[in-house]
């Protein structure tokens, strides 16, 4: 990068390049299951709740392991870290295109959730490292990197079924393997290691099997509520782990000396914020693409390969949206483009309620644009947020706690909605319409965040993150 002119070099463009890669391949990985899950609970008699866990066993390995991962980056540096992870992405991407059954498939969505929280906390930190001197350059970039993911997020049901088409659905889970082996290749070639932290930091075993029961336990108990009713064991039971699983950790880490969890993070401007910003931004989203998933092939009659072409809009309006962030954050700061990104996409989820069973594709053309061009300009803004708040040696453990944090609303997102257009075709719209609204309101909600808990940063905007105190 040059100082003077604040444009890239040739270098940090393949920096921005190979970290970005790797959210590509974690978030299309979130999306692209959605359109072949009706292909797959035929093939594999599998019915709605063994669909979510598909969806789910990713993310809430994703999100329980995110922390743990981010200080492994801290500790033992973010580029090994990083190259672990697309290793274990690739061995685990394998083993779903070769599941004999839907247990099998489901464990090894669990593994590939463990590679994508190796990768993106680190591959976040990489690119602050390489950035971290000047405070516009690192708002591009990160809107870059952040538009890579969500363009794939969006891409991911289309280019989901033309494979299915094509070739199978195992093909969703095999083509990883050259996309990982793509991203090892530029990481090894041009992105130069970060230092470790300072101080060596443990790994707070307590602290993450607490968290892994307690989000583990919610999600269950969501999932199966709809079949098994509240007062089966395994409903209340969970609810009853989640929440004292989630006491003991807060318990946990506020005593421990090396916390997996930083609780002083949430003293700093913007933070907290921030956080709960995310969760609400991927609960909506997340939860709403499974049910329109479902409602474009299942109420609406669509093929696999029309229902993905259904989501092309999306595409489009993540990428504009992503880089018009990067620049508006360099210029007024993250919490303009989070306030008004928020409300654009309530606007759009408030728009699929007009939907029902004959809507044209046209009548959900107008909802498919603005809810990623809210999104695209917020989460850029939302991430810059976050890596302003700390220390640059600190980044990968800060934002694995906002990436836990956003893919554990998005785990809670497909239950929730996913048991909302459970139960057959003629529960789907009103299912889908129910979503609409509370994402709707839930957005709304994180604009009034971010206008009441976004700050400016006084290290930003010097062009230097501020310090965790």
């Amino acid at each position: 990068m040059n100082r003077n002119t604040g444009t890239f070099s040739p270098l940090l463009a393949w920096i921005v390049t190979a970290t970005s890669f790797s959210f590509v391949v974690v978030q299309m990985d979130v999306t692209i299951v959605n359109v072949a899950l009706p292909r797959i609970g035929t093939e594999l008699h599998a019915g709605v709740d063994a669909l979510q866990w598909i969806v789910d066993a990713y993310t809430v390995a994703f999100a329980v392991l995110l922390l743990s991962a981010g200080v492994l980056g801290d500790r033992y540096g973010s580029k090994r870290a990083y190259q672990i992870g697309f290793l274990i992405f690739a061995i685990a991407s394998a083993a779903c295109g070769l599941a004999p059954n839907i247990a099998t498939l489901v464990a090894a969505r669990a593994v590939q959730g463990v590679g994508a929280a190796l990768l993106v906390p680190n591959s976040l930190a990489l690119l602050n490292h390489a950035t971290a001197h000047k405070a516009a350059i690192r708002a591009r970039a990160v809107g870059l990197w952040t538009a890579a993911g969500a363009i794939s997020i969006a891409a991911g049901p289309v280019i989901g079924s033309l494979l299915l088409a094509s070739l199978g659905w195992r093909s969703i889970f095999l083509v990883n393997l050259p996309l990982c082996a793509l991203g090892m290749w530029l990481t090894a070639k041009y992105v130069p290691a970060a230092p470790p932290a300072p101080a060596k930091r443990g790994l707070d075993p307590l602290g993450q099997l607490l968290v892994i029961l307690s989000l583990t336990g919610l999600t269950a108990a969501v999932i199966e509520y709809r079949s098994l009713g509240l007062t089966h064991p395994m409903v209340w039971g969970g609810l009853a782990l989640a929440l004292l699983s989630a006491a003991g950790f807060a318990w946990n880490e506020a005593r421990t000396p090396e916390p997996m969890l930083p609780l002083r993070f949430f003293g700093m401007p913007n933070f907290s914020a921030a956080v709960v910003f995310g969760v609400l931004m991927n609960l909506t989203y997340y939860g709403t693409i499974f049910a329109l998933a479902l409602y474009l092939q299942q109420a609406h009659g669509y093929s696999a390969v029309q229902a993905g072409l259904a989501y092309l809009p999306l595409t489009g309006g993540f990428f504009l949206s992503n880089i018009v962030a990067g620049r508006m954050v360099a210029r007024v700061g993250s919490r303009p483009p989070m306030i008004v990104g928020a409300c654009i996409g309530a606007a759009g989820y408030f728009l699929l309620l007009r939907l029902d069973a004959h809507s044209s594709w046209w009548a959900m053309l107008p909802a498919f644009l603005l809810i990623p061009a809210g999104m695209g300009l917020a989460v850029p803004a939302m991430t810059t947020a976050i890596l302003a708040s700390v220390e640059k040696h600190w980044s990968g453990t800060a934002s694995a706690v906002l990436n836990a944090a956003r893919q554990a609303g998005g785990a809670i997102g497909v239950a929730v909605f996913g048991a909302l257009v459970g139960g057959g075709a003629e529960h789907i719209v009103s299912g889908l319409a129910s979503a609409a609204l509370a994402s709707g309101i839930l957005l709304l909600l994180a604009a009034v965040l971010a206008w009441s808990g976004i700050h400016a940063s006084p290290g930003a905007a010097k062009g230097t993150p501020a310090r965790a105190a």
